[in-house]
């Protein structure tokens, strides 16, 4: 599959050889771009990568040197930073599937339960388990998105089970696997699709909710740390180090220091807010 991949891909770049003795490096990789749903070949992924890695840490290496020779810093510190740069830049750009697919694993999870709820109403009002699925194929999202490869497979003729089980293989919601394997299970068997299905829902709404406490528990500290470490401290660090600075060199620093330090305090803010944004669980109860 992988090959057939690249065949339909076209002509590989210069970095084809180099990202073909990379990617064994990498087993997990393969997988992730699946359930991040990028469709293209763990080489041609880390090829990507290696261009991109080259350009970014000539651009990173330009503004290091520029910046040793701005300040008088020996050139010889260069030398580490020639294989340090590369080295963070390919490790940092190679987690782009891992973002990728907590990204998508939200988007599954933030409208599972309405999306559910839809399909239960559906079955219960007796529409055919097919005509469920493609009404829940549009209004949810990335929930829709799995649906609709679903429809897809169904209308080429693959039997239900099998098309739900080959979608989930490679979907990264354990809420959306759970529910859709529990309506495959209850299709194999013939049992009563929709109450089976409600109880599950059920289930994941109550987890859900679970998951929200938690985080609005987790988030009272949270608050209180940014206000310490992210206002009060460099507030005050910023007062006593102009006071230190201005009595050490008789005032004279300006805008090479201050310029720095709001930029470092800046960096620590936005780091700090997306960890708490990122933490936030995103679900439509």
């Amino acid at each position: 599959m992988e090959k057939s991949k690249e065949i339909v891909k076209g002509k590989h770049g210069i970095f084809h050889p180099v990202a073909e003795l990379l990617t064994p490096r990498f087993p997990g990789l393969r997988k992730k771009l699946d359930f991040a749903d990028m469709d293209e070949t763990a080489t041609a992924f880390v090829e990507k990568v290696i261009g991109s890695t080259l350009f970014v840490s000539i651009a990173l290496l330009l503004v290091s040197l520029l910046f040793l020779v701005r300040y008088l810093i020996p050139l010889f510190w260069i030398a580490p930073l020639i294989i340090v740069i590369p080295f963070l830049v390919f490790n940092y750009l190679m987690l782009y599937p891992d973002a990728m697919l907590v990204k998508r694993t939200k988007e599954l999870d933030y409208e599972i339960v309405f999306a559910g709820r839809h399909v239960v109403i559906a079955l219960k009002s007796g529409m055919p388990l097919f005509e469920t699925f493609v009404g829940a194929s549009s209004g949810y999202g990335e929930v829709s998105r799995e649906f609709k490869k679903i429809v897809d497979k169904i209308m080429l003729g693959v039997p239900t089970t099998q098309a739900i089980r080959e979608v989930t293989q490679n979907n990264p919601s354990k809420y959306f696997v759970r529910m859709m394997m529990q309506i495959a299970n209850s299709v194999a068997s013939g049992a009563d699709v929709g109450s089976s299905l409600e109880g599950v829902l059920d289930q994941i709404s109550k987890e859900q909710m679970i998951q929200l406490k938690e985080y609005s528990q987790k988030l009272t500290p949270a608050v209180m740390f940014y206000m310490l470490f992210g206002i009060i401290v460099p507030s005050i660090g910023v007062v006593f180090a102009a006071a230190v600075f201005s009595f050490i060199s008789g005032g004279q620093y300006g805008a090479s220091v201050l310029i720095p330090v709001f930029l470092l305090i800046a960096i620590v803010q936005f780091l700090f807010l997306g960890l708490i944004e990122s933490s936030r669980p995103r679900y439509l109860i």
